[in-house]
């Protein structure tokens, strides 16, 4: 769950501490480095020098059996690459999370779960297969299935026309990992359609779960109490931090809502107002396109989203329910056409956004920033010109802070912009800079200057590539994507006017940062 803003959210449900990275999936992070990148130069030979302190066995040296390549995607503590098995030729993904980002105890047992989740599942035709774990000095390795097909809503939207049948067979496979999932005593916990990947580009390759990093096992009768998961799909009951496996059918409803209208059943400017709208509870089905969807398809989703857990169906309930079983009562006639432009605004984040809130802070005068300076340069104890999680959170308190570990926690991933696990003095600045900095006319109008190089008044295509390129940024997709967004007068280009209103609507991060306490 995560601020599109950068800014802690306040509010009891916030601040929780994240998995360790996306798992086998080519979700690349907002910031982060360029697919093409090469990988950091090998560590060397690592078997038998000592047991890995994560998996609690003899090191072993990844590259001694696989051949790195590109990035392929990038989490808060992994980084995911395309690998080449020496012998077989074989392309796989590498997961390799970063063993000094694992700062606390708990933070090592959430990557030996996912390991032990990940072997325990593996086999499952809808689950990414993990074919190895190896760990070296550096970081811990995970070998798995590469899915290339790509992300669910991307196949959606490229096929450009879809029907309550198309969307009843992913809504069964997607029910199927979860009753899968709970029969052998393990609950995902972060449900969302970016965790779910096709295998291969064919039209029948099977839907792969992926990102095991926040699940855990359980027992009948279990309740947990940690805030997990992404903002949008979160239960109630996770909310109120008492909850069981139930809490994955209702994500699996909340993703077959969106699967339906596009759109999500809660939304908010933030994080704290989306928590707001899943507790109230009340859910939209007489806007477009509800009104042409069937009944059954409609009565499922109520009750995938009821709020009271007993109430809920079971994944098993789901996938009996006469509207998803096979050859049920689905229709193959397309859902309206719009479903798939309000799922592609919600799949594509704002990165002009992003660029422009580093620009602001970069230009803020003097006196605006002087505060805030001198919050970095008291906790910077060791004058690096970085804070590490240690000094951020050792310098809050001296400075009057009441911000718990958790927001701590929040603040520092949230400002640590190109994951390397430190915060350098801009991205301080971006973070902590409070959003009213961005109503005031001159730094809107300095960011817009930034962009618009030539001075014409508008922000081209080309001055737009520049601009993402030296942010890692600069594909054609997303560029089409971002014009298409903001160019609500479609003449090709982005005006001042449009500008400022992009920079004004609230637009929460998709696909949040995930984070447990």
């Amino acid at each position: 769950m995560g601020n599109c803003n950068g800014q802690p959210s306040s509010g009891p449900p916030s601040g929780v501490r994240p998995s360790a990275g996306n798992s086998g999936g080519v979700n690349v992070k907002l910031d982060a480095p360029s697919p093409s990148r090469s990988p950091p130069p090998p560590p060397g030979r690592q078997v038998g020098d000592g047991t890995g302190r994560v998996l609690g066995r003899a090191m072993e040296d990844v590259r001694e059996t696989y051949i790195f390549g590109r990035e392929l995607g990038r989490g808060q503590f992994g980084v995911t690459y395309l690998v080449t098995h020496k012998k077989t030729g074989e392309l796989l993904a590498c997961k390799s999370i970063a063993t000094r980002k694992l700062t606390n105890r708990d933070d090592i047992e959430d990557v030996r779960r996912e390991v032990q989740i990940m072997h325990h599942l593996t086999g499952h035709r809808n689950i990414v297969e993990l074919r190895g774990a190896y760990e070296d000095r550096q970081s811990v390795n995970l070998v798995m299935e590469l899915c290339e097909g790509g992300e669910l809503f991307d196949r959606i939207i490229a096929k450009g026309h879809y029907s309550e049948r198309a969307a009843a067979a992913l809504c069964r496979e997607i029910v199927t990992v979860v009753h899968s999932c709970h029969s052998m005593g393990v609950m995902h916990r972060d449900l969302k359609p970016e965790n779910f990947l096709f295998l291969n580009k064919e039209e029948n390759s099977p839907l792969k779960a992926t990102d095991f990093g926040l699940s855990v096992f359980f027992k009948s009768g279990d309740r947990f109490k940690d805030l997990v998961g992404s903002a949008y799909y979160v239960a109630p009951e996770v909310l109120h931090r008492n909850y069981g496996p139930e809490a994955d059918v209702w994500s699996a409803g909340v993703m077959l809502y969106i699967l339906l209208s596009g759109v999500p059943p809660f939304w908010g400017e933030n994080e704290q107002t989306i928590f707001d709208e899943i507790l109230r509870g009340r859910i939209d089905f007489s806007s477009d396109p509800w009104p042409s969807i069937s009944s059954s398809a409609k009565e499922l989703v109520k009750k995938m989203l009821r709020p009271d857990p007993k109430e809920r169906l079971s994944a098993i309930e789901v996938l009996n329910h006469p509207w998803i079983s096979v050859d049920g009562e689905a229709s193959d006639k397309p859902i309206d056409i719009t479903v798939l432009t309000r799922m592609k605004h919600f799949r594509a984040m704002n990165k002009l956004k992003k660029v422009a809130l580093k620009v602001i802070a970069e230009n803020l005068s003097e006196e605006e920033i002087m505060g805030l300076k001198e919050m970095f340069k008291s906790m910077d104890t060791d004058n690096s010109g970085t804070i590490t999680y240690e000094e951020l959170k050792a310098g809050l308190p001296k400075l009057g802070s009441k911000l718990s570990e958790s927001e701590v926690k929040q603040l520092m991933e949230a400002a640590d912009v190109d994951g390397n696990g430190t915060i350098d003095y801009i991205e301080f600045i971006t973070a902590t800079m409070h959003m009213n900095r961005m109503e005031k006319e001159d730094h809107l109008y300095k960011a817009f200057e930034y962009f618009d190089e030539d001075r014409s008044g508008y922000i081209t295509m080309d001055e737009l590539e520049q601009a993402l390129k030296k942010y890692n940024m600069g594909d054609a997709k997303t560029i089409k994507e971002i014009i298409a967004e903001v160019d609500t007068d479609h003449d090709g280009r982005i005006n001042y006017d449009e500008f400022v209103a992009m920079m004004r609507k609230g637009n929460p991060e998709i696909a949040g940062p995930r984070r447990r306490k």
